[in-house]
């Protein structure tokens, strides 16, 4: 029986799961919704359920596996979400949505009193940040006072399958509480917070060993290698080859992410600039490489158009073919909101749902775009963009991106997933490291120049 290495992706909208084999190839995977319960602010879950829901996924993909020793585990996961613990390693309250709206005060009084947080931390202060949220439980909830150790998601996971408490720097990167120049606790912000120290715990990179998994788990995955598989948008790029410097991953999903992969750390001057336009700066899994980040809602707002036209999925091949029918930057005049989650669903103008879609797919792939191009600006030209996600299933969407450069997009059933079993591998010494990883044939050439 051959190994198998199983990747987790806890999402926002699902639990999915994929069991990899040595060659890389996708063998069977699963899925379990994720299960949040909606509050006035937005949503919040219980750090428990969010655990059983990450282990149904797996156990759905291990029900459709051939036979085989599930030899590693990699999680990876949303980011900003997390879990926070009293010294004995209790939950003191449910895990906020990264979308969730509280915050707003404190990241206010964060960009007043700590004046170097961008530059620090790769972050605008918002309330999307991990402390921002932090600062509002310990205002709102006093129990949360007695936090001893913060967990993003996918440490969490890794923990109650019987892993260590480890901080994984990607996922650390997306809270405020990380110097990412430095790789290590931000120590300013800590004390703004009124938090501990040591708040977080080990730190390591994706593809590190982060102990065996043991307890009330599925018994395929008892002793198998453990480790946590980083930030979700990342782990899609191993998925689907996006490791070099000057690569750039298109993650299309209800969010569309570009990931562009540099060698790092940038100056300050350099991290300004890229924050100011959008663009995070973080930690990424190799040694020496940063990750950019601008995203985007371009599937929510593709979904709102489709709804606003009456419109499913069944429809989508004859929207599409009546879109690319029509020359780019001729379809109907059409405004989307693609910033902002708080929205109102686009009005829909008189004209042929064709000509509408025209619009809508020429609306996202200029904003993305845009987006690379100030990547760009920041850090030199890209190499090659690999599309990745739900939306780069769709064939005017995908040709909409190819007439605005190469771009390469491989038959990767789940990126996120796939990345984490890789990952895995690597700290179960399946591969050697991140650059000796299976290959993925992609569907387009890549263009034929050096990264700058």
């Amino acid at each position: 029986m051959a190994d198998l290495l199983l990747g987790i992706d806890v999402g926002t909208t699902a639990c999915k799961a994929a069991l990899v084999d040595a060659a890389g190839a996708e063998v069977a995977v699963g899925s379990a919704p994720t299960p949040w319960r909606r509050v006035r602010t937005g949503a919040e879950i219980d750090p428990d359920r969010l655990f059983a829901a990450a282990v149904a996924a797996g156990a759905a993909a291990l029900r459709a596996a051939p036979d085989g020793r599930v030899a590693a585990v990699g999680v990876t996961s949303m980011a900003e979400t997390g879990v926070l613990l009293d010294a004995a390693g209790e939950v003191l309250h449910p895990a906020i949505a990264w979308h969730d709206g509280r915050g707003a005060a404190q990241a206010n009084a964060i960009a007043t009193d700590l004046p170097a947080f961008t530059t620090r931390t790769g972050l605008p202060a918002s309330p999307l940040c991990s402390l921002a949220k932090i600062a509002a439980l310990r205002e709102a909830a006093p129990e949360t006072r007695a936090a001893a150790r913060w967990l993003n998601v996918a440490e969490w996971v890794v923990h109650r399958l019987g892993g260590r408490q480890v901080t994984e720097l990607s996922l650390a990167s997306r809270t405020g509480l990380l110097d990412v120049g430095e790789a290590r606790p931000y120590q300013d912000a800590l004390a703004w917070g009124g938090l501990p120290d040591d708040l977080l715990a080990e730190p390591l990179v994706a593809g590190q060993d982060a102990g065996r998994a043991t307890g009330d788990i599925p018994s395929e995955l008892r002793g198998a290698v453990l480790t946590v598989a980083g930030h979700d948008h990342l782990a899609a790029g191993v998925g689907v080859g996006v490791v070099a410097p000057g690569d750039v991953l298109d993650s299309c999903g209800t969010a569309e992410a570009l990931v562009r992969i540099v060698t790092g750390p940038l100056p300050d001057e350099a991290v300004r600039r890229s924050v100011a336009g959008g663009v995070t700066v973080g930690c990424h899994f190799a040694p020496g490489r940063q990750a950019l980040l601008g995203s985007l809602w371009s599937g929510l707002a593709l979904r709102e158009v489709l709804d606003g036209l009456g419109l499913g999925e069944a429809d989508l091949e004859r929207l599409d073919a009546a879109a690319l029918s029509i020359a780019p930057g001729a379809g109907a005049p059409l405004v989307l909101e693609l910033h902002a989650l708080d929205r109102t669903p686009p009005a829909m103008p008189d004209a042929a749902p064709g000509a509408i879609w025209r619009a809508a797919l020429d609306a996202v792939a200029a904003e993305a775009t845009a987006i690379l191009a100030h990547i760009d600006a920041v850090s030199g030209p890209h190499l090659r963009v690999v599309v990745a996600g739900g939306w780069a299933r769709d064939s005017a969407l995908i040709a909409t991106k190819r007439a605005r450069g190469a771009v390469a997009a491989p038959p990767v059933e789940q990126a996120g997933c796939r990345g984490a079993a890789l990952l895995a591998g690597v700290a179960a010494g399946t591969y050697a490291g991140l650059d000796d990883l299976p290959a993925v044939v992609a569907l387009d050439l890549r263009l034929d120049k050096e990264p700058a």
